[in-house]
């Protein structure tokens, strides 16, 4: 059943809407939550695939699933990262406040919406410039709750972050303060879907049920995904600006001293740099966007891992 869980009056006429989809009923609820960056599409692709999901098979749902697809429906309907007109990034106010100003009676509200579930899933995708690997990324703080959960998730990589302030302002930092168990995954680049990686979150999604005690029906199999702290991922940025051309294959495993790409200069045909492995690993971000300045991220490699 759709509901809207926030309508507010704009000045234009309209209404800004954010609406969830519940399936199933019963105590136990997981939350699937995309859209609050406007340029991060690859989520739409898995609300879609897991409502179709969990309508055909319905008979096999012990609990209550509520998906939102849209958290920051005009950033959507804009390609804008950030809400339109304010120019915020949604996912830097949180937990937010009923007193506040749109954007914050929006994430007060939201917040209130899914506080107590079992566990949230909130999918990302890269932003432009950078292609990732299907990964959840968790706080250090949380990693003992959340890394067996993560588990379940048939990912690649769960990416165990040490804290930071700015990560306190987050959907997933505020759910998780209130011990509501959240996962951030990220996955593919900004305004593109990736089917192939839908699908494998996907039947994760249904992996985590079957844990969860909410699917009683067929479970796919799932991989057991690289699990590392930041000691392990090596960064790579340009010495210098110019056009980056990959020549090597991202989610493949690199050699140390491999060659991952080059920076070119168009007008006089100079190679500016090579860009070369500093280890052996898992070459799991390659920058898709060409253009790059000095300090741009252009590749992480994940090491030895436990």
């Amino acid at each position: 059943m759709v509901e809207n869980v926030i309508q507010i009056p704009l000045a234009v006429g309209e209404d800004l809407v954010i609406s969830k989809n519940r399936i199933g009923s019963g105590p136990k609820r997981l939350c699937v939550v995309t859209g609050t960056h406007g340029d991060e599409l690859e989520g739409q692709y898995v609300a879609w695939r897991l409502n179709r999901l969990l309508q055909e098979k319905a008979r096999f749902l012990k609990g209550t699933v509520d998906i939102y697809p849209a958290l920051n429906p005009l950033g959507i309907s804009t390609m804008t990262r950030g809400i339109p007109q304010y120019d915020l990034d949604m996912n830097r106010t949180f937990p937010g406040s009923r007193e506040g100003v749109m954007s914050e009676f929006v994430a007060s509200e939201l917040i209130e919406d899914l506080a107590g579930a079992d566990v949230c899933i909130d999918i990302h995708a890269s932003n432009i410039f950078l292609r990732e690997i299907p990964q959840v990324r968790i706080n250090v703080n949380t990693a003992e709750t959340l890394v067996p959960l993560a588990k379940r998730l048939n990912l690649d990589f769960v990416w165990i972050h040490e804290s930071a302030t700015v990560l306190e302002s987050t959907l997933a930092h505020s759910l998780n303060a209130r011990n509501t168990p959240t996962l951030v995954v990220e996955m593919g680049i900004g305004m593109r879907i990736t089917r192939s990686y839908g699908d494998q979150l996907l039947a994760g999604i249904v992996s985590l049920l079957a844990y969860l005690g909410m699917w009683t029906g067929p479970v796919p199999p799932v991989r057991p995904p690289l699990v590392s702290g930041n000691e392990a991922v090596h960064f790579l940025n340009a010495d210098c600006p110019g056009i980056f051309f990959p020549t090597s294959d991202h989610k493949t495993r690199v050699q140390a001293g491999q060659e991952l790409g080059i920076i070119a200069d168009p007008l006089t045909g100079e190679v500016r740099q090579r860009v070369c492995s500093p280890a052996e690993g898992l070459l799991f971000t390659l920058r898709e966007y060409p253009v790059v300045y000095e300090g741009s991220l252009l590749a992480r490699i994940l090491g030895d891992c436990i």
